[in-house]
């Protein structure tokens, strides 16, 4: 079976983290802090492989992660960065966040490399943190954490021009006599499995890409046989050829076939009704004059004032170039470049609270430092009663009462934050 969608988990490297460390050598009494900077995250990279046609090998391996960061050390000596994961996939491969279904990437035109995962930032080692107040920090800043998603890869066929029709109708015969595809050709129901791309290069008409797509079936656009695998093939293609069997040899109606058609796109995306279509109204060589005039009549009296019909036979190529010609017309009169999804996805990171601390007790007194609480002591004001309560829930988010009661304070114990000096209540 063509694998054409597949689920897996991704996850960027988390960063190192910052180094503790003081230096250390002979005839020098306080060297200071000298810890290192922990070393950052591998990224998630996704590439497109022009070689590649299929997801199958995501459906083998759904897990894929980049490296860590390693942490910091001492001599101010930088951890290592974690290395990239890189990702290839067919051009025409869409990225959707699993639980959402909004596009993270589109894998076309320009989008030949896109970064989908950042690895996390390396942490700041102690080094940093010296200041006249605090000239030996004895913190260091964690690592960025890693971010991860799951998603849905869907593969849509790039192609100027899609093939539509039910089973059995001469769409792959059609795609062997106009193009350099040789899809496999049987007389069964749903013989193509496989969406066929081929590039047109018949009596001098060249320069587009046409795609068999599966033999659709009514009830396709919810998921009805295999129909709705295969719809959203059409979603890149500029024009659509109706192929239909108008000498009905297995007893159908052309009319009511291009109905039913039409109404499984519109289920599936009104979207798809905007784009030209033409009629390809195939076996003509099974009729006689007089049979195929009168078909012919019918299909434009219902159809004409919506899209052209051209009487062909794929078996012979009769009226083959008459169509190719009027198939190009209307892709001049379209934008050239692909259709590229737009990213409808914005990673949440959350909010950096890695800014480090600490929580020790000195002759009694419980002291908190470090850059968090230098930093929320400057934008916070504590003689109004707004700011009282965000400093009280500061100190439980970030989980400083929990050490401070994992430390042993009691009722009426000190506690001093840089120049806030305070009894403790619980």
């Amino acid at each position: 079976m063509f694998a054409d969608r597949a689920k897996i988990y991704i996850r960027s490297g988390k960063g190192g983290d910052g180094h503790v460390s003081f230096r250390r050598e002979l005839y020098v009494a306080a060297g200071g802090p000298d810890g290192g900077d922990g070393g950052r995250g591998g990224d998630i990279i996704f590439e497109v492989d022009k070689g590649m046609n299929t997801l199958t090998d995501y459906r083998h391996k759904t897990k894929y992660v980049a490296g860590d960061g390693q942490e910091g050390n001492k001599k101010r000596m930088h951890g290592a960065d974690g290395k990239d994961l890189v990702l290839r996939v067919p051009e025409g491969t869409v990225l959707r966040e699993y639980n959402s279904g909004k596009i993270v990437a589109d894998m076309s035109g320009e989008n030949q490399r896109v970064t989908v995962l950042k690895g996390g930032r390396g942490g700041l080692g102690n080094m940093h943190f010296a200041t006249s107040t605090m000239q030996v920090p004895k913190y260091a800043q964690p690592g960025q954490e890693a971010q991860e998603l799951t998603l849905l890869m869907e593969l849509k066929c790039i192609a100027d021009v899609g093939l539509v029709g039910f089973p059995n109708v001469g769409k792959s015969t059609f795609l062997t006599r106009v193009s350099n595809a040789r899809p496999q050709i049987a007389n069964y129901h749903f013989t193509t499995l496989n969406p066929h791309l081929g590039v047109v290069d018949f009596q001098g008409i060249d320069g587009f890409v046409i795609a068999d797509i599966p033999g659709l079936i009514q009830g396709a656009s919810e998921g009805v046989g295999l129909g709705h695998d295969f719809l959203r093939h059409i979603e890149r293609t500029k024009v659509i050829i109706h192929i239909v069997d108008a000498a009905s040899v297995e007893g159908r109606d052309p009319i009511a076939d291009i109905r039913a058609i039409r109404k499984e796109l519109k289920a599936y995306d009104p979207k798809m009704l905007e784009k030209p279509e033409i009629i390809a109204a195939n076996k003509m060589d099974a009729l006689s004059q007089e049979e195929q005039d009168a078909v012919i009549a019918l299909l434009r009296e219902e159809f004409g004032d919506q899209m052209e019909v051209y009487p062909i036979s794929a078996v012979s190529g009769r009226g083959i170039k008459e169509l190719l010609y009027a198939v190009k017309k209307l892709l001049a009169a379209v934008p050239a470049a692909p259709t590229v999804f737009e990213s409808e996805f914005e990673y949440n990171s959350a909010s950096d609270s890695s800014l480090p601390f600490t929580v020790n007790v000195e002759d009694g007194v419980f002291v908190v430092e470090g850059p968090r609480i230098e930093k929320m002591l400057g934008y916070t004001n504590l003689d109004s009663e707004k700011g009282f309560e965000f400093f009280q829930k500061f100190l439980k988010d970030t989980g400083i009462l929990t050490q401070l009661e994992n430390l042993g304070i009691q009722d009426g114990d000190t506690v001093r934050m840089y120049g806030l000096q305070f009894d403790y209540y619980k």
